[in-house]
């Protein structure tokens, strides 16, 4: 089988290089890269002369137009028979098309997606937030876990479709907040096959700082609500678990300052919650420092994605607006 990669990229020069020095490694070689610069003002061409001769790889460059309609772009030029999606930002195991190539023949998958991981180079902050993305204890959990609610719809930064799938669906029709989600319940509605690979994962660098991890998470909340205007089926209630947390946050604060009989609860739930995160992390990343940022790590991914929802739950469902 004949894979095309398709990377969007948006003035992360450093970034693609380090895929592409992951992609050169692939111990499968039955595979092209595109990559589409989206009106970037740092660009990739200096990256692309190096890998030029290493890889089957083409660049293109084009005006902005967000990571949905680039990747659109990118599966109008390719060849593959299969096409996979990769952020910038992840870093590809060498025996990733090997795994992929077996299982989506042996479990006759049209669309797939893996799980990402946490790398040894990660920085302790993007340890924190790796682990905080797929912990069991935030909805992070959720995202690429065999164990799931409902459906499982592959995400973008490790998503694979058939050019059947393509050219059924036509690729992404929204090219932000949510895009990928809406693009995997279309797949869904038609009857495609989809399904996790788990062994398919990717280190998925995510962002370098709380700030920036914070800015995302309130995206991806905001998106939540863009789906539902698609897709109203879709919303579930575990969607609304990062708004009740932020807003049990508010609660036990004002509890606090008021001086509250109920302060005394709300101040045991939250040192519970923080210590399952904590002695969890640490468990997994055998660190006591990204253990400690994790409790940072979950606090910001659960009250972005809370106020992101809650905004965009606000404007767009109770005052109706667009």
């Amino acid at each position: 089988m004949f894979f095309s990669i398709i990377i969007p990229l948006y003035n992360r020069p450093q970034e693609i290089r380090e895929l592409l020095e992951t992609l050169v490694l692939q111990t499968y070689k039955a595979f092209e890269v595109l990559v589409i610069e989206d009106g970037s003002k740092l660009d990739a061409a200096a990256v692309m002369e190096d890998f030029k001769d290493r890889l089957d790889l083409k660049y293109y460059v084009k005006p902005n137009s967000g990571q949905g309609f680039s990747r659109n772009f990118g599966f109008e030029r390719a060849n593959g028979d299969y096409f996979i999606i990769f952020d910038s930002d992840c870093l590809i195991p060498p025996d990733y098309l090997e795994i992929v190539n077996r299982e989506i023949i042996a479990q006759h998958l049209d669309a797939y997606g893996g799980p990402d991981a946490s790398h040894d180079s990660f920085s302790p902050v993007q340890k924190a937030i790796s682990y905080s993305m797929t912990s069991p204890f935030t909805t992070g959990g959720i995202r690429g876990g065999e164990k799931r609610i409902g459906d499982f719809h592959p995400r973008s930064f490790n998503m694979g479709l058939s050019r059947k799938v393509y050219e059924k669906t036509g690729g992404f029709i929204i090219t932000r907040l949510g895009e990928d989600i809406e693009l995997s319940i279309r797949i869904h509605q038609l009857g495609f096959k989809t399904g996790l690979i788990p062994e398919a994962k990717v280190y998925h660098k995510r962002r370098t700082s709380f700030f920036q991890f914070y800015k995302q998470i309130h995206f991806f909340g905001r998106a939540r609500i863009n789906i539902y205007k698609f897709f109203p089926s879709g919303l579930k209630p575990v969607h609304f678990f990062p708004a009740v947390f932020t807003l049990g946050l508010i609660f036990s604060l004002i509890a606090n300052l008021l001086n509250w009989p109920i302060a005394g609860l709300c101040n045991f739930l939250l040192a519970l919650f923080i210590l399952l995160i904590f002695f969890h992390s640490w468990m997994r990343n055998k660190s006591a420092k990204v253990a400690f940022l994790s409790i940072f790590a979950a606090f910001i991914q659960l009250t972005a994605y809370g106020l992101g929802f809650m905004q965009d739950f606000w404007k767009r469902i109770i005052l109706n607006n667009s």
